[in-house]
């Protein structure tokens, strides 16, 4: 059974908890509201601290098994860092993760959380929250067998505070995003005998229950408007594509939409120019940017922002099949320009080229951002830290950038030139869809560009951050939902209530 986690803050004092949760400072004693609930136990802090080799810092933590004085069946004493350390929202949600792993191995079944401390703010303990909720996480639901680990299957977590101001627009603002982040995950983590590209537009055909305007393209509807790169891909596999077209109207009703496209591959064998086997199995998760575009429209409309955004995923599955397209095919794309077809592996840059035609020819957006776990290029570059951004636009780029750095999901701006768009210059047709090894995900934004007119416009490449990266303080997930924190925290900075 999934665990349930239940959140709340108070600036009441604190009452019966399984466990209570006081921070320290590095090399510093209970203060603040941790002061009096320490006093009770009777013991010398400093003898305590030096006994367990605690000294305040990260990661260090004492804990006190049913502590006299308290009515409580253990204090935990955690580290709290150097003040002046907890300024950024991305090291409070750090925190709120550490400290759900901490309760979580503990086995409680509740906690009262004292917060207390220089640089507390409504948005630093939503943060906090926020990074419980998303370590919390994990995606079980194939699992028929019960953990054994004998840990219960709820706990409660309230946050203690000396005041409320604040509180409830903040976390109402961050759990939007966490739930964006999450539906992101989960569209990640399911199987593709599960996943396809109709059970997807399914998923996102849901969001019409928050406000969201959902309309699905089919194939025949995509053939009526050219899509012939989108559809080249597609042909091969039994299952149909999709175009997905969802738009949240929250701004003024004649300002121009800002645009999400996301690469939707729902499984990607590499199709004709086949995948080696072994990391063929992480191509479930090749879908990586229509997820976080899907989970970024879920946000927007959870937290009623104030904007007018579309965001618009191209859902396909890229199969080997007797109908599927070949290298050395010239397919033309909605654009009207054609493709050269090198490698039928460089499929996802044809379901962009389609999709942010359409986004643009039909929406005229001040702005379209997409995403996409386009190459393995990228992870060469950038493991899995960064996420690459190629843009046409300094002032989009540098946005994006600061985006990143405030919501822990970080970027790093790579460059374009006509040095680069020679790479994929065509014999035969006006451009072919690979430009080999060398600058590939380069190669790949330059290809995209072709398909953008004079609208700034940003690439963003999360091959690296989209899925199988190592743990973090906020995810334990295979998937990441890489992308929804993102771009969320560049509308609220950037493009709401702008008209």
């Amino acid at each position: 059974m999934p665990q349930v986690l239940n959140i709340a803050y108070t600036s009441k004092p604190v009452s019966r908890s399984g466990a209570i949760v006081i921070y320290v400072a590095e090399n510093g004693v209970p203060d603040g509201l941790a002061e009096p609930i320490w006093a009770r136990t009777g013991l010398d802090f400093k003898n305590v601290a030096g006994a367990t080799g605690f000294a305040g810092k990260p990661g260090h933590m004492i804990d006190l098994v049913t502590p006299s004085g308290l009515d409580c069946d253990r204090l935990v004493v955690l580290g709290r860092g150097r003040n002046g350390d907890m300024s950024g929202e991305t090291v409070w949600a750090d925190r709120g993760g550490s400290l759900f792993a901490k309760l979580d191995s503990l086995g409680v079944d509740s906690a009262a959380v004292v917060i207390d401390e220089p640089g507390q703010s409504p948005d630093g303990v939503a943060a906090l929250l926020a990074g419980l909720r998303l370590r919390q996480y994990s995606f079980d639901r194939y699992k028929t067998a019960e953990p054994a680990n004998g840990k219960s299957t709820n706990l409660a977590v309230t946050v203690h505070l000396r005041s409320e101001d604040g509180m409830e627009s903040a976390l109402a603002q961050r759990m939007a995003t966490v739930e964006g982040t999450l539906l992101a995950r989960t569209l990640v983590n399911e199987p593709p005998n599960v996943l396809g590209p109709v059970e997807f537009s399914a998923h996102a055909n849901l969001l019409s229950e928050f406000g969201i305007e959902v309309e699905i393209l089919a194939p025949e509807d995509m053939e009526k408007l050219g899509m012939g790169a989108l559809l080249a891909v597609a042909q091969g596999s039994e299952r149909p594509a999709r175009l997905v077209v969802m738009q949240w109207k929250g701004g003024a009703k004649e300002a121009a939409p800002l645009a999400f496209v996301g690469k939707g591959v729902v499984f990607d064998t590499g199709g004709i120019s086949i995948k080696p086997a072994l990391p063929m199995f992480d191509m479930k998760g090749d879908m990586g940017g229509a997820a976080a575009v899907t989970g970024l429209m879920k946000t927007l409309a959870l937290r009623k922002a104030p904007i007018n955004a579309v965001g618009i995923i191209g859902l396909v599955e890229n199969m080997p099949d007797g109908k599927a397209y070949r290298p050395g095919d010239i397919v033309t794309a909605m654009s009207g320009k054609t493709i050269e077809i090198i490698n039928t592996d460089a499929e996802g840059r044809l379901v962009l080229a389609d999709a942010l035609w359409y986004t643009q020819s039909r929406f005229k957006p001040s702005a379209i951002i997409d995403l996409a776990t386009l190459t393995g290029a990228v992870t060469i570059a950038l493991a899995h830290d960064h996420a690459a951004v190629f843009s046409n636009d300094d002032a989009l780029a540098d946005r994006l950038i600061r985006a990143g750095l405030a919501s822990g999901e970080k970027c790093w701006r790579m460059p374009m030139s006509p040095a680069y768009a020679k790479l994929i210059e065509s014999r035969f047709a006006d451009m072919k869809n690979s430009g080999g090894r060398p600058a590939g995900s380069i190669t790949a934004a330059q290809f995209l560009a072709h398909f953008i007119g004079d609208v700034p416009w940003a690439h963003i490449d999360i091959a690296g951050t989209a899925f199988g990266v190592p743990n973090t303080e906020t995810n334990t997930s295979w998937g990441t939902g890489f992308g929804v924190a993102l771009l969320d925290r560049l509308v609220r900075d950037h493009y709401e209530n702008q008209g």
